[in-house]
């Protein structure tokens, strides 16, 4: 395949530029948010755990959207009475990166690029390409143990801008784009075995993991738009320009509380920057006073045991995201609900980071975060509450 001149060129200009990866930026920030003694501040209750299959490591990568997304696929099969299998998030996220890079270039550049996404681009891909195991297609080279899209990132965003920048885009610059994750993570696979059996990634999505992407909802809150209606989420990795139902502040953990009651898992999309949010003590919450205006003791103490939380307003959540102190960082599963020892509810999270923090990639989460930061939540329309349902018109 000959790829144009210019692509060439930077392709040539590119490679090996970027070294430094943000999603470990990210997660080495957090990673510093730590109490030595946090987890035996903590007495945790199970109310609800449903099942779910092993935490993972996303590498140095920035698909969390497409491990989380697909974890909860994984828990809908289990829900639904199937053996749960392993699904590919590396085929998921190549997949995305192919219709990302067309959107961008069908706007001129005039869009995000990127690694990130969000967890209903899961479902998106599942209707259009299909799915495979993780079996079939890990994106790893040889001796290679963890996925890193540190020299691809790059190279792929200058191929899109190049081709967004042209006055004329070549037509096979999309067979170009292609070849280069071809050449990091390998061809998807047309065909594959499986438990002894063949199938296309078609065929596995239909008959092995059997969801129907209708039947899920996206849902966020926003003071800006009226409520119990759809509207587009303007966020940069929503590319695709799905809508949301907007729904209150107080809806986000009652959809969360009745779903979990009913044995439906949630796909999370959040903001994890906050000093309050902390991956190794594996606890998230929001703190009475501003982190910056704590004493040093005070910030010592942050996770050695429940705190007090203030009341979250529509207004104080819409304002955190209009000011970008809300942002979207990270994609994680809910899977069930604990109390502490002060009989204080958290959702217990399953993250993607592997099994490195104080819970062993699992975290405890206040329904005050949630109210505060969440993004969005995506679940099973049969995991609404008639009340919701009704309020929604569905």
């Amino acid at each position: 395949m000959n790829v144009n001149k210019s692509i060439a060129l930077a392709l040539a200009l590119f490679v090996g530029s970027f070294s430094v990866h943000a999603q470990d930026d990210l997660i080495n920030s957090i990673k510093g948010n730590a109490s030595s003694n946090s987890k035996a501040g903590f007495q945790f209750t199970e109310v609800i755990n449903l099942e779910n299959t092993p935490v993972r490591d996303q590498g140095s990568t920035g698909t969390c959207w497409s491990y989380s997304g697909n974890s909860f696929l994984e828990s809908e099969m289990i829900r639904m009475g199937k053996t749960p299998v392993e699904i590919s998030p590396i085929y998921t996220a190549r997949q995305t990166y192919i219709e990302k890079a067309k959107n961008f270039v069908r706007l001129h550049g005039d869009q995000a690029q990127g690694e990130g996404g969000q967890v209903h681009d899961v479902l998106t891909i599942f209707k259009k390409y299909g799915a495979v195991p993780r079996e079939a297609y890990t994106g790893l080279q040889p001796n290679q143990l963890r996925n890193n899209f540190g020299d691809m990132t790059p190279i792929l965003q200058n191929m899109a801008e190049t081709v967004a920048k042209s006055k004329k885009p070549a037509n096979n610059w999309v067979q170009a784009y292609t070849n280069v994750l071809d050449s990091y993570l390998g061809k998807a696979p047309e065909n594959f075995t499986y438990q002894g059996k063949q199938y296309t990634p078609r065929t596995f999505a239909d008959q092995v993991i059997g969801i129907n992407p209708k039947d899920y909802v996206a849902i966020s809150s926003f003071d800006a738009y009226p409520y119990y209606e759809p509207f587009v989420l303007l966020i940069p990795d929503n590319w695709s320009f799905e809508s949301f139902q907007n729904v209150q502040i107080n809806d986000l953990t009652d959809i969360v509380d009745y779903a979990l009651s009913k044995g439906y898992t949630i796909a999370w999309a959040t903001d994890v920057s906050e000093k309050s949010f902390s991956w190794r003590n594996g606890v998230a919450y929001v703190p009475e006073k501003p982190v910056e205006m704590m004493t040093a003791t005070e910030q010592a103490d942050m996770f050695n045991g429940p705190k007090a939380e203030p009341s979250i307003t529509p207004a104080q959540r819409q304002e955190a995201f209009d000011n970008y102190s809300t942002t979207d960082d990270h994609g994680m599963h809910i899977v069930g609900l604990v109390k502490d020892q002060n009989g204080k509810e958290y959702y217990k999270i399953k993250n993607s980071w592997g099994e490195s923090n104080d819970y062993k990639g699992y975290m405890y989460v206040t329904k005050e975060f949630v109210r505060y930061k969440t993004i969005s939540l995506l679940l099973h329309k049969d995991g609404l509450s008639s009340a919701v349902k009704k309020k929604l018109g569905s």
